[in-house]
């Protein structure tokens, strides 16, 4: 008898069949315990979604664009560009990132309890806020031109303190109820709150001693009154953050020139934003005349100069 015929007959099927219902039973075995830990890996992966969305919809809460109409999640390709970026200003990779960090968490605090928010990205203003005091400005007398709820200048006020300096606050803007600028709608803000001196003042007392006595003057900057008003000292930092216009910029820096005190720092915000491109066209062709103000390179969106 051949090996086929061996292992097909009846008598060898009886004599195997014990061996056979074995090999199934353990494959039976094998495949429940599979799919029971499939099922089992499937409901760890659940509850591990779960957790993952109830996270994301707490940082979502903190961070989201709710409540200000922004987005503070940051990425690591944009955070290391501006690490580079303020570290080339500054000279110092070590204080340029703990200052970006620094001015983040400022970001967040600030506007976790203040009134309405800090206008623009959140490298924007992190590149800013960072930058700044690391610049080492002549004196502590600061203007801010354009302030929307008055935040950035109660962040400014503690990066500085943060650096051992006792800023003085100077502010101007309209207060116009809502933000203003040329050839855009008027519009409520996206944190739904109004834009007035009184929301200025809350944000401003943020910052302790320093915010409270901030200077504030309400006018546009162009307006000889305004101007008159504020023009009383020397300002170690002016940031230029009103009129986007190439005509408004190209009237701020004119005015910064005659207020910026020897070795200034003067910061345009939103230089380089295809929105708005009156501002570089207005420094390009300022730079190329009769200036004080030396370019010292950009962090994000926001163009740093040095007066002479």
């Amino acid at each position: 008898m051949n090996s086929r015929s061996l292992l097909t007959s009846s008598a060898s099927r009886r004599l195997l069949r014990p061996i056979a219902d074995l090999i199934d039973q353990r494959i039976e075995r094998r495949i429940r315990s599979a799919v029971a830990a499939d099922a089992a890996g499937r409901e760890r992966l659940r509850d591990a979604v779960e957790v993952m969305k109830r996270q994301q919809l707490t940082l979502d809460l903190l961070l989201g664009s709710s409540g200000r109409g922004l987005s503070r999640i940051v990425s690591p390709g944009p955070l290391d560009r501006l690490q580079s970026e303020v570290a080339e200003l500054a000279g110092d990779r070590d204080a340029a990132v703990r200052n970006v960090a620094t001015a983040y968490r400022l970001l967040v605090a600030m506007e976790s309890l203040g009134v309405g928010r800090i206008a623009g990205g959140t490298m924007n203003i992190c590149g800013k806020l960072g930058t700044i005091p690391l610049l080492d400005p002549p004196n502590d007398e600061i203007l801010e031109i354009g302030t929307l709820y008055g935040m950035f200048s109660a962040g400014l006020i503690r990066m500085m303190e943060r650096d051992g300096r006792s800023p003085n606050v100077t502010i101007v803007d309209p207060f116009a109820g809502v933000q203003l600028q040329p050839g855009t709608p008027r519009r409520s803000d996206p944190s739904g709150a109004p834009v007035d001196e009184k929301a200025v003042r809350t944000n401003l007392a943020l910052a302790g001693p320093a915010g409270v006595a901030a200077r504030i003057q309400r006018g546009f900057s162009e307006d000889p009154d305004t101007r008159a008003a504020v023009s009383d000292r020397r300002y170690g930092v002016i940031v230029v953050d009103g009129d986007h216009s190439a005509e408004g910029v190209a009237r701020d820096l004119a005015w910064a020139e005659e207020i910026a005190a020897p070795g200034a720092i003067v910061v345009l915000d939103d230089f380089g934003d295809p929105k708005w491109p009156g501002i570089k066209e207005a420094l390009d062709k300022h730079l190329t005349g009769d200036t004080r103000f030396t370019y010292l390179g950009k962090a994000a969106l926001s163009a740093f100069l040095r007066a002479s």
